[in-house]
């Protein structure tokens, strides 16, 4: 008997002591010290204000990159290279004697076609002489009469064996048509050159001729004269203005236009460079927005205003144009839309925003 009160009061004192526990957690949950505070969302946003300005409308293609002035080299004869003056890559002026062939059987023809042409001479102011004039005076000697001592003395044909001498001595030296830069050289003097491949090539590349292709669709944007902006896929960092200077008015088989236009060289631009091309018009009177300011809701375009009263207002509009990093837009009539020159809009921070969310502007 004594032992089953004691366990009555074993148990009567562990559920007082959990009764007690239970109240003091209840009471520390709901208590001051231990309730959860809930902050309210702030909206950090950057605003710009709306304008009419110049949108610069773009049309991008890829094209590649040729040199204005290019020219393959060849000798007029075969034979051994005697000298090779310049190496790939330099750059040498019009006229420069870029290679020689040694040729010891067109210079001996060359000096017997001289001698040849002297013994003619003679041989016409014999026959002068013999009609009765004076050696040296044809200017009194009848044309008929010249023309019957030029062939009977040979004259005409030893001047011409000279020329065909001189041509052939020429073709034994390689000189720049015009300035630039010299490529494709392998051979290397002393070389048997067999006359079937050029020595080199020349590259005028101090401007650039930019050819790429746009659909026909495009064709009213175009014109000459538009400006350009070419970057190099080696290094899409730099960019180099140019302008279209003609537009092929054909349509090939793929449904493009072939467009060529130039840019300047800085020595950076190789010929053969593959590029992508940027076309710009400028289109007037636009409301213009950077890119960030869009956002889609709805599966439609929206952009913010921001008013005083600290409120972000959804706003839908349509997207007239665009390039990398602006839209030309204007209010979207079929949803009641209104935007207008002077409206603030939210450019950064939007993209979590719903109509009437409260937003602090950063910066004010």
């Amino acid at each position: 008997m004594m032992k089953r009160t004691l366990i009555r009061a074993f148990v009567a004192i562990v559920l007082t002591a959990t009764v007690s526990a239970c109240g003091e957690n209840r009471k520390s949950d709901s208590g001051t010290d231990g309730k959860l505070q809930s902050k309210a969302q702030i909206n950090e946003v950057e605003v710009i204000t709306l304008k009419r300005e110049d949108f610069k409308r773009q049309l991008l293609s890829n094209g590649q990159l040729r040199a204005t002035k290019k020219s393959s080299l060849m000798f007029g004869t075969t034979g051994r290279i005697e000298r090779i003056n310049v190496r790939n890559g330099q750059r040498i002026s019009q006229g420069t004697a870029i290679a020689s062939i040694e040729r010891p059987d067109l210079v001996i023809a060359k000096e017997s076609a001289e001698i040849a042409v002297q013994k003619a001479e003679l041989d016409f102011t014999d026959f002068l002489i013999g009609q009765g004039y004076h050696a040296g005076d044809t200017a009194s000697v009848p044309e008929e009469l010249l023309a019957t001592a030029r062939l009977k003395s040979g004259l005409t044909s030893a001047k011409n064996s000279l020329e065909k001498a001189k041509y052939d001595i020429s073709g034994t030296v390689i000189t720049a048509p015009f300035s630039g830069r010299i490529a494709d050289l392998s051979l290397h003097a002393f070389d048997q050159y067999s006359g079937t491949d050029p020595l080199c090539t020349i590259v005028d590349d101090s401007v650039l001729d930019v050819e790429f292709t746009v659909m026909e669709s495009e064709y009213s944007f175009l014109s000459t004269g538009l400006n350009i902006i070419v970057q190099p896929f080696a290094d899409l960092q730099k960019s180099y203005s140019g302008t279209i200077i003609d537009i092929n008015p054909l349509v090939d088989s793929k449904g493009q236009i072939t467009v060529r236009a130039q840019v300047r060289n800085d020595g950076s631009l190789l010929d053969g460079m593959n590029v992508r091309v940027t076309v710009e018009r400028s289109i007037k009177n636009q409301l213009v927005v950077p890119r960030s300011a869009v956002v889609i809701r709805d599966n439609l375009d929206v952009l913010f205003t921001y008013t005083d009263d600290g409120k972000a207002h959804w706003t839908y509009v349509n997207i007239l144009h665009s390039n990398g990093d602006s839209y030309a837009v204007e209010g979207n009539s079929g949803r009641n839309a209104v935007l207008n020159e002077g409206d603030r809009v939210i450019i950064s921070g939007n993209l979590n925003l719903a109509d009437q969310s409260e937003v602090v502007i950063i910066g004010e």
